[in-house]
């Protein structure tokens, strides 16, 4: 399944949607040996992204045509993640411009590893391409 917009960096970490409808969104990830930590588990800031992009996704899944920036995010390690992880994302609340979610990664074992709580802020679409910028600096921040 599309993310519904190009995210390099889901590509980079390997990440694949499942879910991306009605408030909810699922992505599969498996840690490649670079992702791991020193304790050979799934690094932090990975299990971050996936919890970012997971909260994000279910957010978008309800106006697809726009954009997301991730205002503010906590997240709560639970235990260690090792192979094949699922985040599951749920958009709790959102007004006119602004998304209230949660996420949790699950393990093969079906043992929750982390959980996250975000805000993100709905943003229209800039154009891309050759002759357009579409840099951050360009985006409403109120």
């Amino acid at each position: 399944m599309d993310f519904g917009v190009v995210v390099p960096f889901t590509r980079h970490m390997g990440f694949t949607l499942e879910v991306f409808d009605d408030g909810h969104s699922e992505v599969h990830y498996t840690a490649r040996p670079e992702h791991l930590n020193s304790f050979n588990v799934t690094h932090g800031g990975a299990l971050m992204t996936l919890l970012d992009i997971a909260m994000a996704t279910a957010a978008r899944s309800v106006q697809k045509d726009m954009g997301m920036v991730t205002i503010e995010m906590k997240t709560s390690f639970m235990q260690p993640a090792r192979g094949p992880l699922v985040a599951k994302g749920h958009l709790m609340h959102r007004t006119a411009t602004l998304a209230f979610t949660e996420a949790t990664v699950w393990d093969a074992s079906g043992r929750a590893c982390a959980h996250a709580t975000g805000t993100f802020k709905f943003v229209r679409r800039l154009a891309t391409g050759p002759r357009s910028v579409n840099d951050l600096q360009q985006l409403p921040t109120d």
